[in-house]
């Protein structure tokens, strides 16, 4: 069975650990995960959802329709993009005047847009209506997974290795300062403190892969990615059958 080319846009590299593990228990194949922003070795768009959004910006202005078509990502089988649901609590100028500028020339949607939560989906759909806005003239495809954490893929973190009787576990979705918590926990009993580096998420990326059924249970954000995931592939296998059949009345 070939690999799975799979192109990320995320916020950071703990991201990249966090959906790493999840696209570990959730495809039945090998894949390579190859990230595009942050730029490991050109950072130039920056970190955290501004580099997201200035990766949307450039995406709208070298192509128009969907991202499927665009020949810089033609080598990839799927493109996932990632942002966190926290950012509906933000502001533009927390990236700079020159972002923040940008926003109403752009039509950009309007940041902050936070909802009550519960529920957390509010609060990801108004974030996939900002995300669309950033495109421009550039769309989502069939091959683009969006994948909203909520309030971060920290969260999805959290409801692997802690126990499930943990405070910080009530109602995950709607901490905003969960991720910030486990920095804090004391050293002792395990897991402990986790710090937001990218080595530490690895220390616990394959709890977080051996534990996804316990996080999509917690996290209904983490089952909506599970499920855009999979209708990919179902799509994907209904392709070659569908081209089968055309083939066959020609």
């Amino acid at each position: 069975m070939s690999e799975m080319r799979i192109a990320l846009v995320a916020e950071g590299v703990t991201d990249h650990v966090v959906i790493e593990a999840a696209l570990k228990a959730i495809l039945p194949q090998p894949f390579v995960l190859t990230q595009l922003q942050p730029e490991p070795n050109l950072p130039k768009m920056g970190q955290g959802w501004g580099g997201v959004l200035r990766w949307c910006r450039d995406a709208g202005t070298r192509h128009t329709g969907s991202l499927d078509a665009d020949p810089t990502l033609s080598l990839f089988d799927m493109l996932i993009l990632h942002v966190d649901a926290d950012v509906t609590e933000c502001h533009y100028d927390v990236h700079g005047e020159a972002i923040a500028s940008q926003a109403t020339p752009l039509g950009w949607k309007s940041l902050p847009c936070s909802k009550p939560c519960p529920p957390p989906r509010d609060n990801c759909d108004e974030l996939a209506v900002a995300v669309a806005t950033w495109l421009g003239q550039a769309q989502l495809g069939p091959k683009s997974v969006l994948c909203i954490p909520s309030k971060s893929s920290g969260t999805w973190l959290a409801c692997a290795v802690l126990p499930q009787d943990h405070a910080l576990l009530n109602s995950p979705e709607c901490n905003l300062a969960l991720e910030s918590t486990l920095e804090r926990l004391p050293l002792k009993p395990p897991p402990g403190r986790i710090k937001k580096s990218r080595r530490e998420y690895l220390v616990h990326q394959q709890s977080l892969t051996d534990s996804w059924s316990r996080v999509t249970g917690m996290c209904s954000q983490a089952m909506a990615f599970e499920k855009q995931v999979r209708d990919f592939l179902q799509t994907t296998a209904e392709m070659p059958m569908a081209q089968a059949a055309q083939g066959a009345t020609l």
